[in-house]
Formats: structure tokens, sequence, C-alpha cells
């Protein structure tokens, strides 16, 4: 019988997180406590901006943005926000959020290492660019090594792609 296999993949659909920005950038514009502040969240190039008259206001505009993300089923551990505070702009407050892709060879080492310590034996992982395919003769083992994942405290989203 041929190996079963599957890749572990970080992905995020564009399209989604776009149509949150939208939404988020919305509601921004029409709430009585982002009157008048200066408040937005827009793209700059593959960036993020979020910018208001203060801190606590951006950071209000980044839970708005994190809530449209989440009800469109975007992990938040693809967006990163580096250290999450406000920076003073001149007479505003800006924050710069990007959005993470793919497996780094940090992140797909952390997956294999994951494997290869807490899986059934016999599960072999490749590194391919940035995705992780992992094969094994069974497929309960497979099924075995998604759970093992999706168990995991991973710093980043990862999703399985083409299960066969």
């Amino acid at each position: 019988m041929a190996d079963s296999s599957f890749d572990v993949v970080s992905k995020v659909d564009r399209q989604e997180v776009d149509n949150a920005l939208n939404q988020a950038s919305k509601e921004v514009s029409q709430r009585y406590d982002f009157k008048n502040i200066g408040a937005s969240i827009a793209w700059s190039g593959e960036k993020i901006v979020l910018v208001a008259n203060s801190a606590e206001r951006v950071l209000a505009i980044l839970d708005v943005f994190e809530t449209k993300l989440i009800k469109r089923g975007i992990s938040l551990k693809a967006l990163d926000t580096g250290d999450g505070e406000p920076k003073p702009s001149g007479k505003e407050y800006r924050l710069e959020a990007t959005v993470k892709e793919g497996l780094a060879g940090d992140a797909a080492k952390k997956v294999t290492k994951i494997i290869r310590d807490e899986g059934p034996k016999g599960v072999k992982t490749q590194i391919t660019g940035d995705e992780v395919r992992v094969t094994s003769k069974s497929r309960d083992d497979l099924q075995t090594i998604i759970a093992l994942l999706k168990g995991a405290d991973l710093d980043f989203a990862v999703q399985f792609t083409n299960y066969r």
C-alpha cells in the first residue's frame, strides 16, 4: 500500500483579511467613540497601519480589527503587531501590523521536532520551502499528528492541506 501524506502550511486568505480590514474601517468611521479623533485603519503596502490621537484608541481599533478577523475565521496568530505598543508620531499614535504567512525555517523545525518527539513512530517529515510534508503508512498516525499539532502551543497558525 502507498504511503499517505499531508502538508502542514501556514497560509492566510488575503481576501478575507482585506474584507475584515474594510469592515473594521467602516465601523471605525461610524462609531461615536471614534469621531473627530483621526482614527483610521488601512493597508500601507504590505502592512496594516492603525492611527488615532491616543494609544488607547489605537488599541481599541486593533480590538475591532481582531474581532472582524475572528468572525472571518482567521487566526490571530497570523497577525504580527510587533511589541503591540502604539508609537507616537507627531500628534498621533500609530501601530503597524503585518500578516505572517509561510513556515519559516525555525517554525518548520519546531513542527518537525514536535512530530519527531511526541508523534507515533514511522512518521516521516520533510521540509520543502515554507511547508512541511508528513508521510506515514497509517492514516491513523496522520490523524494523530494533526490532533497533536492542533493541541500544541505554537506561536503561528497552521493548516493541513493535500491529505491523501
